[in-house]
């Protein structure tokens, strides 16, 4: 059975002939014929979720998982444009959604009909794609529909991933269903880009060899093997660093992974030193302010940025080519003809991050119970081989000073760097596998996404650590909102809210801690194995004592 209406029959049926099974569906009237013609199909695995924005974050941690396009699935009216911050985030996170919005027909439009904007291209800035179905499909636009249908659902992994949308308007009655599925037919809109030539790669080798410092950035992206062998090898060259974040997901013995610790000690007389002659970058956002600002002032001769789709991204201001494919292949490729280096850069970068992992350690052996202490106890305890999703802003920050620790799957949502959702992608992303996952987010996230629990999909693999520590803490850290009168009330948003009535409401297993003992007696049981649901550690932390213990830390490390 599937709905009466042949456009949204038609896209289910090339949905699955696609290879795709899951759909996220907020409940509405206008949406009847998806849900009919989705929620019908043995092949297709369809949820409901009331809240569009959580629903949008949800999908957006499934397909993280799954690698491939989920679908999303809402009314029309206002609830389309709750799913705007999930969509903005798979944009620039390059995660693949189908966003299917149900609309009024064109005649209704701009009438007054209730529930009703002006819906078509509405995610114009941050999808790769628009498209809208026609009302009624017969003989004349059939073949065109499937097409479309067709690009619409390639273009959400090609040439890389991303979120799609399609409109589509239904008449009344909406509820009217068919016995026989519409059948359309699958077809291959994709177009290969073809990879540089060997004399291209040629090229790129002669440009590199002359360097005596290069300098290569790893952005946000999953793990990748062959990546990360290739990387290991290029740091035997004296002349080459890597320099990686945890939401890198890389791991190398020679590789720069603390990167605010390092560039936070350069002094004046001795920047020059660490800057590079080439710099290379890939993958995506990098979380970095201080190398950013490091990079931008260096005023670097060259940089070449590595991107699939051949995104032009001038993130320091000094890009000079763009390099159209993997960067795995890239620095495959290449590796064969590269020259040995004679120079001492990659030594000062390694010397320096020696240096500033054991002034850390110094430094917190010295320190009261605090946000820095939470954090160094929890990467410490959290069980290995688990997914660990970063909240923003201080969750994600805090992680960058320890460097990649192994066994975790860095996860975070860094595409726009929102705190809204943050909850709800690490419940999709822990529905959609079998081990263990962990968010760490600050209070004002967990309140802001708390709509998150009301979902009856959270699954017993999650597990939720609220850092409580009164108000948006990163705001204590910037000079400029804590020279304000205003700082407490409409930076910091303090506050005394607690999360254990919320967790109770929705049937999560709740735990405190109020130091760090407790903290450590804690830990064992939140993480036994024998919970049935989702569990949640709210974790309360000294909120003027944090700002404080954070500035000596850089200070610390540049003493001596």
């Amino acid at each position: 059975m599937t709905s009466d209406k042949k456009n949204i029959a038609l896209l289910a049926d090339i949905f699955v002939k696609k290879g795709l099974s899951d759909i996220v569906i907020s409940p509405g009237s206008r949406n009847a014929p998806i849900i009919l013609s989705f929620a019908n199909q043995p092949e297709i695995k369809a949820l409901s979720i009331v809240d569009e924005r959580s629903a949008g974050f949800f999908a957006l941690g499934m397909a993280q998982q799954k690698g491939k396009a989920v679908a999303l699935a809402c009314s029309s009216g206002s609830a389309v444009l709750n799913y705007a911050p999930p969509i903005a985030e798979a944009y620039y996170q390059k995660i693949p959604l189908l966003i299917l919005t149900a609309d009024r027909p064109p005649e209704l439009i701009d009438k007054g009909d209730g529930q009703t904007i002006r819906q078509k291209d509405v995610f114009s800035n941050f999808v790769k794609a628009s498209f809208e179905l026609p009302v009624k499909i017969d003989e004349s636009n059939f073949e065109s529909t499937v097409k479309t249908i067709n690009e619409a659902i390639d273009k959400t992994r090609f040439p890389e991933a991303g979120p799609v949308h399609i409109n589509i308007p239904f008449r009344e009655p909406l509820y009217n269903t068919a016995d026989e599925r519409l059948e359309g037919r699958v077809i291959d809109t994709t177009t290969e880009t073809p990879p540089p030539s060997a004399n291209q790669i040629r090229f790129f080798r002669e440009q590199w060899n002359p360097n005596q410092r290069i300098l290569i950035l790893a952005g946000q992206m999953d793990k990748n093997e062959k990546l990360n062998r290739v990387l290991n090898e290029l740091t035997e060259n004296n002349g080459v660093v890597v320099l990686t974040e945890t939401t890198s997901n890389l791991q190398g013995t020679q590789f720069v992974d603390c990167i605010d610790n390092v560039v936070s000690t350069f002094e004046a007389g001795e920047r020059e030193s660490f800057h590079p002659d080439l710099l290379i970058t890939f993958g995506g956002q990098v979380v970095s302010k201080m190398i950013k600002k490091f990079l931008r002032e260096s005023k670097v001769p060259a940089h070449w940025h590595i991107s699939p789709s051949g995104e032009e991204m001038d993130t320091y201001f000094c890009l000079t080519e763009t390099i159209g494919m993997k960067a795995e292949d890239f620095f495959a490729e290449m590796q064969p003809g590269l020259h040995p280096k004679t120079s001492q850069f990659a030594k000062r970068w390694k010397e320096q991050l020696q240096k500033v992992r054991k002034k850390r350690n110094e430094y917190l052996k010295t320190i009261p119970y605090c946000d820095l202490q939470v954090f160094d106890a929890l990467l410490h305890k959290i069980p290995a081989q688990s997914a660990l999703h970063l909240g923003n802003s201080t969750p994600v920050r805090y992680s960058q000073l320890f460097g990649q620790m192994p066994g975790f799957d860095y996860l975070s949502n860094r595409g726009v760097s929102g705190i809204d959702g943050q909850v709800s992608t690490a419940a999709g992303a822990a529905f959609a596998s079998n081990h263990l996952h962990t968010l760490i987010t600050g209070d004002l996230g967990f309140f802001y996404d708390s709509n998150a629990l009301m979902n009856h999909n959270l699954p017993p693999n999650l597990r939720i650590v609220v850092i409580n520590n009164g108000g948006g803490g990163i705001f204590r850290f910037l000079d400029g909102p804590a020279s304000t009168p205003q700082m407490e009330e409409f930076f910091v948003a303090k506050h005394h809210w607690k999360a254990e009535k919320i967790a109770e409401a929705f049937g999560v297993k709740y735990y405190k801690a109020n130091d760090l003992a407790e903290l450590t007696e804690r830990l064992p049981e939140f993480y036994t194995d024998s919970h049935a649901t989702p569990a949640l550690l709210e974790i309360f932390t000294p909120a003027e004592v944090n700002a404080q213990i954070l500035k000596d830390y850089f200070l610390y490390l540049k003493s001596g």
